[in-house]
């Protein structure tokens, strides 16, 4: 087996553990189609390059091919903390071993930027934590390429779901029953909102709590909604991210209340900002290697070669208590 400064393992010490010849074990490993290869023959070159630690070079296989070897990470224009970052620096490390290079392109309020990088870069294959626009999702299709939504991967299990889960037991855990939830006020980005509130409503039905009011909060009309809440008999608030979730701490500012004895708040996304907020801001902190990790294994599963483990999702993500439960 290759150990630390060893000479990398060529296909042809693959084919000679296997008892097969070079271009068997080419014919396996690229998935090669129109092949009769035996199940007996394909196991064995399989288990002969894990067992050397043979890794393809793909770099190699791309220029062959006339591709890029380029695999576009779109990192979302919303406010998410530093997990995509985090999680995309994982990936790139881990993919450059594979011979492919991960270039991150930033999302903006229109989609050229994504659009014009699928385009240019000749990509293998895109990933987003989130779903990519109109544009750019039809820009993918029309490449023929595979496009890894990093959300909503089975490896992760139903994030909205867990999340809403733990977010719910901890405030229950502190005697509340009414819980709001507040949403952004900017329409690209409410679908997502309501991606969390699903998590949220389900928790709490599931508690026999009552049903959890949804309201869109902006700069405008934040110490309105939150007064109108603490009116209802609101005594906590789950927010869309930790920037809606201190629009929440800002109208509460505004209408002169106490959190978290009017009102507590809680967050997601593990922020900066939730660390400064007054007070500090509880919220859910992402793992970011689990999720690159669950990236990693759909590209890897996706471009047709053997994927690495998938995180385990009770590591996906954990709540950061603070003052504002």
């Amino acid at each position: 087996m290759a150990g630390p400064g060893s000479v990398r393992p060529t296909t042809a010490d693959v084919a000679r553990l296997a008892d097969v010849s070079t271009a068997t074990v080419s014919y396996v490993l690229n998935n090669a189609e129109g092949r009769r290869i035996s199940a007996q023959t394909r196991d064995a070159v399989n288990r002969a390059a894990k067992l050397l630690g043979y890794r393809p070079n793909l770099a190699a296989r791309n220029l062959a091919r006339g591709k890029s070897g380029v695999v576009l990470y779109v990192v979302p224009h919303v406010a998410v903390g530093d997990m995509p970052m985090q999680a995309g620096s994982r990936m790139t490390t881990e993919l450059a071993r594979l011979g492919l290079l991960q270039v991150q392109i930033f999302e903006t309020e229109d989609d050229h930027h994504v659009v014009d990088a699928i385009a240019n870069l000749d990509p293998v294959a895109v990933t987003s934590l989130f779903p990519l626009s109109e544009a750019a999702a039809k820009a993918v299709t029309a490449a023929a390429i595979p496009l890894v939504e990093i959300g909503t991967l089975p490896a992760l299990g139903d994030p909205h779901l867990a999340v809403g889960e733990m977010r719910v037991a901890h405030l229950a855990s502190r005697g509340h029953r009414r819980i709001a939830f507040a949403n952004t006020g900017i329409a690209k980005w409410r679908a997502l909102g309501e991606y969390w509130f699903e998590g949220v409503s389900r928790a709490a039905q599931a508690r026999n709590l009552p049903a959890v009011p949804v309201a869109e909060i902006t700069v405008a009309n934040a110490a309105e909604v939150v007064t109108g809440w603490v009116r209802e008999g609101v005594t906590a608030v789950c927010a869309q991210s930790d920037e809606i979730a201190c629009l929440v701490l800002y109208g509460m500012h505004l209408a002169g209340l106490n959190c978290p004895s009017d009102l507590a708040v809680m967050g997601v996304d593990a922020s900066t900002m939730g660390m400064v907020s007054t007070p500090p801001l509880t919220t859910v902190q992402f793992d970011p290697h689990a999720v690159a990790d669950a990236a990693i294994a759909a590209i890897y599963e996706r471009l047709g070669y053997p994927p690495p483990p998938s995180p385990d999702i009770t590591d996906i993500a954990r709540i950061i208590v603070r003052s504002s439960t």
